[in-house]
This record gives C-alpha cells, structure tokens and sequence, in this order.
C-alpha cells in the first residue's frame, strides 16, 4: 500500500501527527500496535498544568484535537494560578484514561484521509538515503513519502521494579526494536533517558475520611476555543481528588530499600525527569524534608483505580506496598499495580530542523519522547508541528516554524533544537520570556488565522475567531469611552440578584481604571452581550496593556534577527573576529538564522554583532 504520509507509534504525538497531516489533505497510514491504547494515558490521568495547559490551547488554536478529546473525558477542572497574574493561569483536567483514548479513536476515525494497522514497524527501507517504506513484525510492507517517528518510550524499552527488570515501552507492552540502531547507524545521535510511574491503588480501599479532598472549579471552564461544553459542563458533576504527604515512616521504609534500588545500583543508566523525580530521587535531593506533597487522582468515572501522585519509583514492590501502608489513610491500600521505572532509547534533536525534520534523512520527522521530552502535551505539540510539515513536505510547501513570541511550542521546539537535552525536557512557563503574550486565553488570537492560512485550522475556527475578534472590538469601545459614578455603581450591586452578584463585581473591576454607567453594566450583564472570554480578554488587555506592549516591542526587535539568515555552507572559521567557541558551536549546530544563533550556548553577543556587520547590518 502506498500512502503520503506513514505516522509509526499512537501515542499524544502520532495521534496529533496523524490528524494534522489528513486534516490538511494528505494520505495517512497510522501504524500502532494496540487501537484501544490510542493515545494512553500510561502516565498521570490528567492534561495541562503549568505551562502545559498553554501548550493545550495553543494545540487547538492550530486546529488540533487533544483539546477537544480533554474536554470530552474531563472528570475534572482546575484554573492553576489564578492568584497571580493572567500569564500564570494555566488549564488543568482530570480525565478518564478509558474515555480518553476511545474518544481519540473516534476522532481518527472519522477522518476518510487516515487508514490505521494495528502493528509494530521493524525496519525501515531506504533508497538513495531517503526512506520509501516501513516493514512491520508481521511482515507486512507499506510505502510512503515522508514518515513521522512518535515512538515514545517504546525504543529498546526495559522496565524496572527493583532487581527485577523486563523488556517494554509500558507495563504489559512490548518494546520496539530495530529501528534505533537502523537510524543511529545514519549518524542520528541516540542516548538513554528514564521515566517512571507510581502504583495505581484501589480506593475503596482508603480511608477517605483522613484525606483533604480537593474538588474542581465551581464553574469549569474547558480547553478547546471550539463551542462545545465539557463533559463536566455538560454533567454538572466532577469527581474529587484528594491530597496527603509522606512521613518520616515512610522515608526510613523507602530507604531501607535504596540498596535494591535500580535507580542506585546503576542498572538504570539514563537520566531521569528533574521536575517530576521519583520518590527516592526527592528523598536523595531534599535530605532535609521529613514530608512530601503527595495527591491521590481518580482514573476513570466507573473505575475505582486511582493514581498517587508524586510517588513514582523503582523500589522493589514490597518496599512500595510497606512504605505507602504508613501513609495516613493508606493502612489498608490494595495495589492495582505497582510503580515502575521505564529506561528507553531517544534521538538528539539537535540533530534536527526547526520542522522536526531530520537532517541526516530528508523525509523522517521525529516528534514527542524519541526526542528527549516528557509529557504529554510536549509531545502532542511536537506530533501536530511534525504531521503538518511532513504534509508540507510531500507537497513541496514551505514549513510550519513557530517562533518564541508566539508560542509556547515555538519555545519548546527552539529549547531542543538549540539547547540540546540530558535529561527529559519538560515545560515550564519560566522557559518564555515572552510568556505575557503567551497566555492561555489569547492562543487563539495568535495562532488559528496562520494555521487556517495552512489549510490546517478549518472554516469554521476561522469563523469563531473573526466573531470573537469583532466581539474583543466592541467591548474595548465601549470600556474605553464611557464614565462610572462609584455611588451608582454601588447601589447597582446591591440591586441585582446573587446569580449576577459576582459578573457584575466582574464587570465593575473590569472597567475600573475607565468608568462605566449604570446603563452600560446593566446592558452588558442582563443582555448577555459579550462572552465570559471576550469579557476577560478585555479586562486582560485593560489592566496589563504596558506590560503588553513592552513585550511586544521587545519582540518585535528581537525577531528581526530571523529574518537574517546564514548560508547552509557558511565557513565560520572565516570570521577571525568569532570566538573560537563561537566558532565550534556554530559549526556543530549550523543555526539558519541570526536568531538562532544568538540562542546558542556560547554565542555572546559580541560573537553576534560580528555577524550581523557580515550580513550587511
């Protein structure tokens, strides 16, 4: 069979990659081997968070579905940071693993363009150094023109649970092998990297009363820009986590088991996730602590499954099973599944393009942990940028590349490309230094007309954007024009009902710094005449427009230096003026702009200067 497009591995990554590159018109082959395991939450039942919940809105503001599969699993949602300012709050649902993956193969399915196998690729067949097709363990052969690689953990997977270790990407799945020593014998630098997971637990048996629940938003909100509720919108009902902590108990049980440890021992040879360490690794890096923040999650709506939070480890499983029995409320915990290490194979994405795009085989993209980061969101990030231009690709178009002040996945593309990774990437919004324009609420405005332009967001985002826009115009009119009489405004308050109590109090800060009539408020709240989100993008725009503005213009400063650009066969060792280290890593990594190449270790910006008068500034 011949197609377009071949995207190997079903995970958050090749889903996006898939439905991005049919979406757009392409003939796609989805290679996986196990259709009810479509993009498993083998990790934590949740999606967003800080900086991921970002990540998010801005995959389906270029017309992606992660989103739009959240909110049909939600069993719960949280806006993080909304004690802080806007560029803090970041999306965060709780979800039904099951309900998750089998509304992510609804949605495949539903696209005439994508064909799926339920298979493991082995091998990949090359001609002229270009690959023209993938064999699979059953022997079948399928043919394309560009092929996207989202194999996650599954590269010459081994798991780990104390001295115990067996072969897997997951616990009960088989590892994939093959095809890291077929690329790295291209010259694609591969290494090991860690990730883990922590037990799953019966909940029916803990005691509830000696946990701190902890219950979703009173009025949740969801993550796709697209009009349609979540399934806790729509049910009215969410399901409560619940928090606890570790004890000096649990510390000496789990450290009596630090000799068996594989973390320890050094059977585990790659680096694990610094800002999601498992169990022993905090108790080794925070001596100090005698408790640790732990939350029990629930895992799907009719399953009495739950997931400890902040408890992943490799620990042999009677110290798992003695150690979570001395957490409060836990005595009597029953084990669905213990906690397990997983060490896998990943590519250096240096060794890349800002398209995903390998530059030792013209027509393999890579996208999601076969490039070093963790997350689920990272890696559908990465599976929607490299189905895209994988589509650009086979029809000779110019590629998708996200910059930093657009994007938290322009952030998070550029940081592998030009950083390189030893230890699992994940994102943070500390990563932005543009993150005031890169907020939650506003991804939409930045990203859906470009990916609309691409033939990627459809008709009908457009169609909502241009409406909101026009709906963000009006509002601003009327905030910018009119005046309050405080008394007036008071008195108002006290008058309406308690259902417009707290949109009104809204409506007043919102237009604090102009003024507003009594009239006005009573036109916009008991008309209904603007959305929840046109009203805060407003109030956004109102209260922080000079901090706004000053990042824009940084921005806008700093991008000018992208559209500088430096020849593929550039010889740095003729700039004399060059450091010498300038000189190495410019070789190295061969940045294709100024930009680029001021975002290098090394690079300083004298070494810049230089090379902004050579190119004629």
């Amino acid at each position: 069979m011949n197609y377009d497009v071949i995207v190997i591995g079903g995970g958050h990554a090749g889903c996006e990659a898939a439905m991005a590159a049919a979406g757009m018109g392409s003939s796609v082959l989805l290679l996986t081997p196990d259709l009810n395991g479509l993009a498993k939450m083998s990790c934590n039942p949740a999606v967003g968070g800080i900086a991921k919940g970002q990540i998010v809105r801005e995959i389906d503001a270029l017309g992606g579905y992660t989103g739009l599969v959240t909110d049909a699993s939600t069993l719960q949602f949280r806006m993080l940071n909304r004690s802080k300012g806007p560029a803090m709050w970041s999306p965060r649902a709780q979800c039904d693993k099951q309900a998750f993956s089998a509304n992510w193969l609804k949605t495949l399915l539903s696209n005439s363009k994508l064909s799926i196998y339920a298979d493991s690729a082995v091998n990949f067949l090359f001609e002229n150094s270009k690959i023209v097709g993938v064999k699979t363990v059953t022997g079948a052969i399928f043919y394309a023109q560009a092929f996207v690689l989202t194999a996650g953990t599954f590269l010459n997977g081994r798991m780990f649970i104390g001295e115990h270790s067996f072969e897997g990407g997951r616990i009960g799945e088989k590892a994939s092998y093959g095809l890291t020593e077929q690329l790295a014998s291209l010259g694609i630098p591969t290494a090991r990297m860690k990730t883990g997971t922590p037990p799953r637990l019966d909940i029916r048996s803990i005691d509830l009363s000696k946990l701190r629940v902890q219950e979703g938003d009173a009025a949740p909100e969801r993550f796709s820009f697209m009009d349609v509720p979540s399934a806790v919108q729509t049910s009215g009902e969410q399901m409560p986590c619940f928090l606890l902590h570790t004890n000096e108990k649990v510390h000496d049980i789990l450290r009596s088991g630090f000799d068996r440890s594989p973390l320890f021992t050094g059977r585990i040879h790659g680096k694990g996730p610094r800002y999601c360490p498992s169990i022993e690794d905090k108790l080794r890096t925070f001596a100090d602590k005698d408790s640790h923040q732990l939350f029990l999650e629930p895992e799907g709506k009719n399953s009495p499954e739950y997931y400890l939070q902040g408890f992943s480890s490799s620990l042999p499983l009677e110290v798992q099973q003695d150690a979570v029995h001395a957490i409060e409320g836990l005595e009597n915990a029953v084990f669905f599944k213990p906690a397990y290490a997983v060490e896998y194979d990943y590519f250096d994405p240096q060794a890349l393009h800002y398209s995903l795009r390998s530059k030792a085989v013209d027509n393999l993209f890579l996208a999601g942990q076969v490039n070093g980061t963790t997350g689920y969101e990272e890696a559908a990030a990465q599976g929607i940028v490299a189905g895209t231009n994988a589509h650009q690709y086979v029809t000779e178009h110019e590629p998708l590349v996200l910059r930093r002040d657009q994007a938290y996945i322009g952030v998070l593309i550029d940081d592998l490309i030009n950083k390189g990774v030893d230890e699992p990437y994940r994102m943070f919004t500390s990563r932005a230094e543009y993150r005031i324009l890169l907020r939650q609420d506003n991804a939409d405005f930045r990203l859906t007309e470009l990916s609309h332009s691409l033939g990627l967001a459809s008709e009908e985002r457009y169609r909502m954007l241009q409406d909101k826009l026009a709906a963000v115009e009006a509002l601003s009119d009327l905030c910018s024009g009119i005046k309050v009489r405080k008394e007036e405004v008071n008195s108002y308050l006290e008058s309406v009902g308690s259902a417009l109590l707290s949109e009104s109090k809204h409506l007043v800060d919102l237009v604090s710094r102009p003024e507003v009539s009594l009239h006005d408020l009573q036109k916009i709240v008991l008309r209904g005449t603007f959305t929840p989100d046109v009203v805060t993008s407003v109030e956004v725009a109102i209260k922080y427009s000079g901090y706004i503005e000053r990042e824009k213009l940084q921005a806008e400063k700093n991008a000018r230096l992208e559209y500088i650009r430096i020849p593929a066969d550039f010889d740095f060792d003729s700039l004399n003026s060059l450091s010498i280290e300038c000189r190495q890593k410019l070789k190295k990594y061969k940045p294709e702009t100024i930009a680029q190449a001021s975002r290098i270790s090394g690079v300083s910006p004298a070494d810049i200067s230089v090379l902004l008068v050579y190119f004629g500034r």
